[in-house]
């Protein structure tokens, strides 16, 4: 069995939708179809939610009205016959009562239940209109609900042993269906209540369940022919690679490459299940199939990471003394800040951050271990590959090519996979468009 997810692009519009079906239909074997949420639809749903959580009722209707309108306008242009025309106008009314029936001075106080709530209809919506779809087209289908077997832990983690025995019994129980659609991102929690998985999305979703039954593959179908060797939208030349290892892709997802998130993936990888990035719209591209394979020599993709904070501690009394990183991360810790990068001297350390929400305090209290310089708009620049120390000539191609432009700091060594690089967000475009020259010896204007 393969797991199929389709992400909110590629169900973003009437004529999106009949490429997933057709696209579906074209695979053949038994397959879990995984939907994202039209695309904006999340967005639109937030915002919703946050005019409930401000009391803003009259503002909450008003973009309830907007979206129906635009649900209403899919259904129209989706369906050809009257029959189902109605079944999923009535369906869309339905939900859309459901959603208003918060928007009322009670639910203020309980909104972060309430937006899990809001937010799931998203999933709900566009996995039964594509169901209504495939039965209009004569397509056998059974729609799964994914509060049935995706659950998580007290801890918030997947409950793996609870999703591999539930999907394994609903899968039991429709033995002889071909083709099951069921909701990515959205799920219980411990307790019994709306959830969701936060990190990845749709793509996590896919990975579970793929792991769980331990498909024979796992498709992620988004808008993209696969991962570029660099970011498309600033590069002139990039191409999709061909093969690549879930060290390297977990490399690239976590410092920028937007097709995946970095922890999507790790079910599909400790089952050894290989995962395939293809292109909604154009699906006869060969895409990128990402397992545990041979990493090739030197440099081979690019990602960039935007928002990024550089904080430099500095204190002579770290000359020597031990303690002194554990006292700096334990305010990090503190704060629950991630931290990206880290590189240190005698007296110094600069770590680098993503998350600013508590950067005030995590400043102030840094000042008392020694002082500190913050520099902001900062980005990293990640190359993956192989750099292990047998590897000879990757590091000088890359700093060669960045001649020109300043670095802030330099990560290497951490990781076998991985060299990283700060740079001012000013340069970061200049870099990549560098580096693609350098190091893949390929000209970008």
């Amino acid at each position: 069995m393969k797991v199929l997810k389709f992400g909110g692009t590629s169900v973003g519009s009437p004529k999106s939708i009949k490429e997933v079906a057709s696209i579906v239909s074209n695979i053949e074997g038994p397959k879990i179809v995984v939907l994202s949420a039209m695309s904006q639809t999340t967005n639109v749903l937030h915002q919703i939610t946050d005019h409930i959580g401000n009391g803003a009722f009259d503002e909450a209707k008003e973009v309830i009205a907007m979206l129906i309108a635009r649900y209403k306008d899919v259904v129209e242009n989706l369906f050809e016959s009257k029959e189902y025309t109605q079944q999923a106008s009535a369906f869309v009314e339905e939900r859309f009562d459901f959603i208003g029936s918060y928007a009322h001075e009670g639910s203020v106080d309980v909104i972060a239940a309430i937006e899990r709530i809001i937010v799931a209809q998203g999933e709900i919506l566009s996995t039964n209109l594509f169901t209504m779809y495939m039965n209009e087209i004569k397509s056998d289908v059974q729609l799964l609900s994914a509060f049935d077997f995706m659950r998580i832990d007290p801890k918030g983690e997947p409950d793996a042993a609870y999703i591999t025995e539930s999907l394994g019994e609903i899968i039991k129980a429709n033995a002889t269906t071909e083709l099951f659609v069921t909701q990515g991102y959205i799920c219980l929690s411990h307790d019994g209540e709306i959830d969701n998985l936060k990190r990845g999305g749709s793509d996590y979703s896919a990975s579970l369940i793929g792991a769980a039954i331990a498909a024979e593959e796992i498709q992620i179908w988004t808008d993209i022919d696969g991962m570029h060797n660099n970011d498309p939208r600033y590069v002139d030349h990039t191409f999709s690679l061909k093969e690549i290892s879930f060290d390297e892709a977990a490399e690239l997802a976590y410092f920028g490459a937007k097709i995946l998130h970095p922890q999507s993936v790790i079910p599909a990888k400790e089952k050894n299940i290989p995962v395939l990035l293809k292109d909604t719209f154009h699906p006869n591209s060969a895409g990128t199939i990402i397992k545990n394979c041979k990493v090739p020599n030197g440099v081979r993709a690019i990602a960039a990471k935007d928002g990024i904070t550089v904080l430099k501690i500095k204190s002579y009394r770290m000359l020597m003394a031990y303690g002194f990183l554990k006292n700096i991360f334990e305010v990090f810790e503190k704060y629950k800040t991630a931290i990206d990068m880290v590189t240190t001297s005698e007296v110094a350390v600069s770590i680098t951050i993503d998350d600013t929400s508590s950067l005030e305090d995590i400043t102030r209290e840094l000042e008392s271990i020694g002082s500190v310089e913050v520099d902001t708009e900062q980005s990293i620049i990640c190359l993956a590959g192989d750099f292990s120390h047998q590897q000879r000539g990757a590091s000088t191609a890359i700093f060669d090519s960045l001649t020109n432009i300043p670095i802030r700091m330099i990560s290497y060594g951490g990781s076998n996979y991985n060299v990283s690089l700060v740079v001012n967000t000013e340069h970061k475009i200049e870099a990549l468009r560098a580096l693609n020259k350098g190091v893949f010896k390929t000209a970008s204007v």
